[in-house]
């Protein structure tokens, strides 16, 4: 089987290498970790099986996605949960657990039929959610797909639609509670990813690495303090 692997972030990255190395000889494994990669020109060279695109934040042109089976990986319980932003707004909304959703890609945004799903804990920091996602990923959810043939289903239900979240919708307030603020920081404590802040005169206080302890009475945090 001939496959593209299309991701941006540092753990998909190194679990699709390692997956190279595991397949070889046995599966074609193609990586393209930039926005230039993706081309139809490329994509027609290659004439992939699948195209699986876990954390790829870039438009795919429709020439692609009509004429080859693309495969996204979206953190929710499909429909629940389309559009932007899905950890961030899962653990707002106080999830503590989600689902996390192969589906095909479509012309309606995460609309497509679903492949599979797996279960995934929403607990720790986004990096630590991120690469416990990327273990499912890489470890369960490809797999399946390089040695079985699965037709997909269509989406069960109503749809729930998430707006992405913009870098000012985790600015932290003095009405918060701890565990609010808590979530706010963690949530966003990823590689690529704008810190939850305070705003302090002229300096912006960004937070992460944070800790709340057991009795929810106390929040510890690192914090750097930018010129505004």
């Amino acid at each position: 089987m001939r496959i593209i692997i299309a991701t941006i972030k540092s753990w998909n990255i190194a679990r699709a290498q390692a997956l190279q190395k595991q397949y070889q000889g046995v599966h074609e494994i193609a990586l393209y970790t930039e926005k230039e990669e993706l081309t139809v020109d490329n994509v027609c060279d290659f004439n992939p099986d699948y195209i699986l695109l876990p954390h790829w934040s870039y438009f795919i042109p429709d020439e692609i996605t009509q004429n080859w089976e693309c495969v996204v990986f979206h953190m929710t319980d499909l429909p629940y949960g389309r559009g932007g932003s899905p950890l961030q707004n899962l653990i707002v909304r106080g999830h503590k657990e989600t689902k996390v959703s192969a589906i095909r890609v479509t012309a309606t945004f995460d609309a497509g039929p679903v492949y599979m799903k797996r279960p995934l804990s929403l607990a720790g920091s986004a990096q630590e959610i991120f690469i416990r996602c990327a273990d499912l990923i890489f470890g369960e959810m490809i797999p399946r797909l390089l040695t079985e043939k699965i037709t997909p289903t269509p989406q069960e239900g109503e749809p729930v639609i998430f707006k992405r979240r913009k870098p000012e919708d985790s600015e932290i307030t003095s009405d918060m509670e701890l565990d609010t603020i808590y979530d706010y920081i963690r949530m966003l404590d990823a590689e690529g990813y704008p810190r939850a802040y305070l705003e302090f005169g002229g300096y912006r206080l960004a937070f992460e690495d944070a800790d709340l302890a057991e009795d929810g009475q106390t929040l510890s945090a690192r914090v750097v303090f930018q010129k505004r």
